[in-house]
């Protein structure tokens, strides 16, 4: 089994509360978890190699939107990358 470690230096979220941060984070955090739990996923981030920057781009995020669930969706957006 491999071993993959993410690790997210920064995380740009224009438009959110600062106080959501942690919220935020603790959603993406849940999520990339649970992607990972797939090989598929797995092997589909290893494939991409070392790379120091994953660009999701624009996610549409309703508003209102709690904030983990935010992080969860920002999450699919980059578990969508590994599948390129």
């Amino acid at each position: 089994m491999k071993r993959v470690i993410i690790h997210i230096d920064r995380l740009v979220l224009n438009g959110f509360r600062f106080e959501d941060r942690y919220a935020i984070a603790a959603g993406l955090q849940h999520e990339l978890s649970h992607l990972l739990a797939y090989p598929q996923a797995v092997q589909g981030l290893t494939g991409l190699g070392d790379i120091s920057r994953l660009q999701v781009g624009r996610m549409h995020i309703a508003q209102g939107s709690k904030p983990q669930r935010v992080g969860a969706q920002v999450a699919q957006g980059i578990g969508r990358e590994f599948k390129r």
